[in-house]
């Protein structure tokens, strides 16, 4: 089987792999709150942590 003579330049490497690429994050609007959030994450709003519309802490921890 065949193998490289040189070891490859990262310049290289870095041409084969451009392709890959951030994506955009999705974005939901709670039925509770009107707010848009991350989808699948709690968010904070007026002092309380909502998933799904529902309150899940009364108090923020995020300040």
């Amino acid at each position: 089987m065949p193998n490289p003579k040189r070891r490859h330049s990262q310049q290289r490497s870095a041409k084969r792999r451009t392709h890959y690429k951030a994506e955009t994050v999705t974005l939901s609007k709670d039925s509770t709150t009107g707010e848009s959030h991350v989808r699948h994450r709690a968010h904070a709003s007026e002092g309380k942590l909502y998933y799904k519309g529902k309150v899940v802490l009364e108090k923020s921890p995020i300040k």
